[in-house]
């Protein structure tokens, strides 16, 4: 290809709106910059802040003694007998995720000729200059520290700052300011209403060059040539104590001739690292590359877009996950009001975003999954006993990430009777264990308690002799002729399988119960239109305008329904995506929808929903993205998910299978694909052209795969250590 992809992104003017501000982070804090030379902003964020709102001790409903008088009368043919199953309490949502505060540093009547504010993807680092100032701001994955230099500081005044949109009336505010050697130490505590729970974040400032004077309102700077500012917050009960926390910081500089350097040299060895392992080239035009990214939104037709909004999505997708997964404004909001809590929620937005971690070698994405997974498990348990009656594990469909209890839900969005959740999470944790070849323990024991929870959960059987799922939830829709909780949904006899036959291959002393307790369910029931039902038991209408694709699941992200193996089923599969319709227009329905046509080799409806959402106005100039069309919702799933569209495309893999070019684009006729992890365990590079493709293939394993292209299929052999190079006409 010729010249390359531009891994980062900038504009000609400061961000006026905190969504437009460039974004870095660690996956334990984040921050939002503005880089205004006159009134520079820096939002500290961080995954733990969230504020209480009366649900932090909610636990799930008991409501396990009525469940089997349920079952009866759903299975009696009562259609709206589920609608009263929940212990009464109105719908709770978590508690909701908010900034901590914002940096400030103030410099009035500074010269702004030659403005650029720009992010390294690569690096992490935001920059910001003009005439005579420079600022550079990164969040260490090394020393969990935000980090910001500001060089020709002259005169500042730097503060922290708690008032930002939303903040709730009644917060216990303190200020605090030290001296120190180094020049000073900020600290603001911010105490919630009605509790003791409280974040607290300090600044420590080491200026060269000049003077510290503490004021009101934080510090004022004279005469320096440059600041450096290091910055932490975090969540706690009772007091903290900041000189403690600023000695903290200070060690971080301990012996540094060159502190920002070696702080920037420390984080490099683990951000660029990651990032640098998959880069897409779409062969775009130098000149469309070289733009803003304000003035590439307004060309969806530009590979040049669809490569930075791919560079952007690994990257905001890296940079939010540590400590949890993205959340669903990822690591970052300015405002109090989160939508929907910014929690995680879990019935498609966080899967969603998730979507990518395995195939484009993004680890720490897994691991936080992983991480959040094993945490909440106790509560998981808790779900499953008090509203099931069952022993192993239910996930809630929404999180604050401290607690795993399923407490959100109501008459019409009875989220606690949606029992294919656990299995939706652990399936990017498994597809991480098949590229690496090796099972990690945590997601074992997962699969287990999930097949265990079935044991007890699947006892209830129809007419024909299979097994019922009851009550069965297809999160977020509903039957025609039907209340929300029915019977059999498509999505929760998909993710039953799914989990019984992957425990079993975890655990083989358990397999031949498990296995046969899937072979027990029925099987998915096709619609008077065609369709894949997405209730299969007889008699319940679907509903096809709605934004959710979840009967789908056994054909993204399960391989249960393919065009190779189940024709048929997958005719069915997409004659329901065809009649799909797009609701509200929600970025994550385009996307979703999306990721089932390339299972499916329909290029033209995955060429569509990119369409819609390039077309949309769904991205802010910071390349993070919107829930709705018009940059309405901040929110994560459509930067974060575009990049598993891009690469299903391209390259679809299975432990036994390699899919090359399903659903290409016409508006991508070339490009090249470096460094995609497969489910067998190789490394992939792939260059394709209008007159043909080329594969290279780096197996850790030897192994024979079936090759599947345009061609058709065919056997190949795959030797650990030696690379294949496959060459294939693309027409």
């Amino acid at each position: 290809m010729s010249g390359a992809p531009v891994h980062g992104t900038w504009e000609p003017a400061p961000a006026a709106r905190w969504e437009d501000a460039f974004l870095t982070g660690n996956g334990h804090h984040g921050a939002l910059v503005s880089g205004d030379p006159n009134d520079d902003r820096v939002i500290v964020t961080h995954h733990t802040l969230v504020r209480p709102n009366g649900t932090e001790h909610a636990r799930p409903p008991r409501l396990a003694a009525a469940l089997p008088a349920l079952q009866d009368r759903l299975l009696a043919g009562d259609r709206r007998a589920a609608d009263d199953f929940t212990d009464g309490r109105p719908l709770q949502w978590v508690r909701p995720f908010h900034p901590a505060f914002q940096v400030r540093l103030r410099r009035p009547g500074a010269d702004v000729r030659g403005y650029r504010r720009s992010v390294d993807f690569t690096t992490g680092e935001t920059t910001a200059g003009c005439a005579g100032w420079r600022s550079r701001v990164f969040v260490s994955r090394a020393d969990d520290v935000i980090v910001q230099q500001v060089e020709a500081a002259t005169d500042l005044a730097v503060s922290l700052d708690h008032r930002l949109p939303g903040a709730p009336a009644g917060l216990d505010v303190g200020h605090g300011v030290l001296r120190t050697p180094e020049g000073a130490l900020l600290s603001l505590r911010v105490r919630y209403p009605d509790g003791d729970h409280a974040c607290t974040g300090v600044t420590l400032l080491a200026v060269s060059g000049g003077a510290t004077e503490p004021v009101p309102s934080g510090v004022r700077v004279t005469g320096a040539r440059s600041v450096l500012l290091l910055t932490r917050v975090r969540r706690h009960t009772g007091e903290t104590d900041p000189a403690a926390e600023g000695g903290a910081l200070r060690a971080l500089l301990a012996g540094a001739e060159q502190p920002y350097a070696e702080l920037l040299g420390r984080h490099l060895a683990r951000h660029r690292t990651a990032y640098r392992r998959v880069a897409l080239d779409l062969g775009a035009d130098p000149a469309e590359r070289a733009l803003p990214g304000s003035e590439l939104l307004r060309r969806p037709d530009s590979p040049a877009l669809l490569e930075r909004l791919f560079a952007a999505g690994r990257y905001h997708l890296l940079s939010s996950s540590g400590l949890y997964p993205p959340r669903l404004t990822g690591l970052w909001t300015g405002d109090w009001d989160t939508a929907w809590s910014g929690a995680f929620t879990n019935d498609a937005n966080l899967n969603l975003q998730t979507a990518s971690a395995a195939a484009a070698a993004l680890p720490e994405v897994t691991e936080a999954l992983a991480s959040l997974v094993d945490r909440q498990l106790p509560d998981w348990r808790e779900n499953a006993g008090a509203v099931f009656g069952a022993r192993g594990v239910v996930a809630p469909a929404h999180s604050d990430g401290a607690s795993g209890h399923a407490c959100h839900f109501s008459r019409e969005y009875p989220l606690h009777l949606w029992t294919a959740g656990a299995d939706w999470l652990v399936k990017p944790l498994v597809d991480h264990d098949e590229t690496r070849g090796a099972q990690d323990p945590r997601t074992a024991a997962v699969l287990a308690e999930i097949a265990v929870f079935y044991e007890d959960f699947l006892t209830r059987t129809g007419p024909d002799g299979r097994l019922v799922v009851v009550p069965s939830y297809s999160p977020e829709n509903r039957p025609g002729n039907a209340g929300w909780g029915t019977l059999n949904a498509a999505m929760d006899l998909s993710a039953a399988r799914h989990a019984l036959l992957t425990a079993a291959r975890y655990h083989p002393r358990r397999a031949d119960a498990w296995r046969a307790l899937a072979g027990r369910l029925p099987p998915h029931r096709v619609n008077a239109d065609g369709a894949l039902a997405e209730w299969a038991w007889p008699g319940l209408d679907d509903t096809y305008d709605h934004r959710h694709l979840s009967h789908l699941y056994g054909v993204w992200p399960l391989d249960e329904i393919n065009p190779y193996d189940t024709p048929d089923l997958a005719a069915a599969a997409h004659r329901a995506l065809e009649l799909r319709g797009a609701e509200n227009h929600s970025a994550h329905g385009h996307l979703h929808h999306a990721l089932v046509a390339a299972r499916l080799r329909d290029a033209g409806r995955v060429a569509h929903a990119l369409r819609e959402v390039l077309t949309g106005d769904f991205f802010h100039d910071s390349l993070m993205s919107a829930h709705y069309p018009g940059r309405d919702v901040y929110n994560a799933d459509a930067a974060h998910t575009l990049p598993a569209v891009l690469i299903e495309m391209l390259v679809q893999s299975t432990p036994g299978r390699l899919i090359l070019l399903p659903a290409v684009p016409d508006s991508c006729p070339r490009g090249e694909l470096r460094g995609v992890r497969t489910r067998f365990g190789a490394e992939l590079d792939l260059h394709w052209a209008p007159d043909g493709a080329r594969a290279v293939l780096r197996p850790g394993r030897t192994l024979r795969v079936e090759l599947r292209t345009s061609a058709g299929a065919e056997p190949l052999d795959l030797v650990a250590g030696e690379d294949r190079v496959l060459t294939l006409r693309t027409r």
